[in-house]
């Protein structure tokens, strides 16, 4: 693939300023790279400061969730929107944290193809309904939430989930966002 993370001509801040530049390294690190959603936002470091904030609250903070059910919550909206860049990404990441490869790419192409439990079913079909017709979420979709077991702080944090993936889909998708080469070879 191209060296290019995206079709918009924005250059990372140079020298990245002493604190980003250790993200990156513990990135590189941990993740054998730098994400290239990470390095779209380095051309603003108050704006790839707010992306990681929100992204690090919502996918690693304290929650009802685990970590395995907020990835599968970003690849359903990805699917969804048909975000290459994340299913690729929240794919990898699905079939790692699975240790299951069929679950990653079941997830990608249909969740409902997956073997999901109740609890993981009922939530999927919630973000999918959320981010298909947002409008028509009522009390019964809740309630559906609430009859396996997800306490409302848990529907609360799989909107916010939900939402912040439909952000950055369309972000991706406006810009042409490239994953990394890396993602594809990983936990098959």
């Amino acid at each position: 693939m191209s060296d290019k993370i995206m079709a918009l001509d924005l250059p990372p801040v140079d020298p990245l300023p002493e604190a980003t530049q250790k993200y990156f390294d513990i990135c590189q690190d941990k993740l054998g790279m730098v994400p290239n959603v990470l390095k779209a936002h380095a051309f603003d470091i108050d704006k790839l400061n707010a992306f990681t904030a929100i992204y690090n609250d919502l996918m690693l903070a304290d929650s009802g969730l685990c970590k395995l059910e907020r990835e599968m919550i970003a690849v359903v909206v990805s699917s969804v929107n048909k975000c290459f860049y994340c299913l690729v990404a929240h794919g990898a990441a699905v079939r790692e944290l699975s240790g299951d490869p069929m679950l990653g790419e079941a997830m990608v192409m249909n969740f409902r193809a997956a073997h999901l439990d109740d609890r993981q079913h009922t939530m999927l079909s919630f973000v999918e309904k959320l981010t298909e017709t947002p409008a028509k979420i009522e009390e019964p979709d809740r309630q559906a939430l609430r009859d396996v077991g997800f306490s409302d702080r848990d529907i609360f944090d799989i909107a916010s989930v939900a939402g912040f993936f439909n952000m950055t889909n369309r972000v991706a998708a406006a810009t042409d966002m490239k994953p990394n080469d890396d993602y594809h070879a990983q936990a098959r």
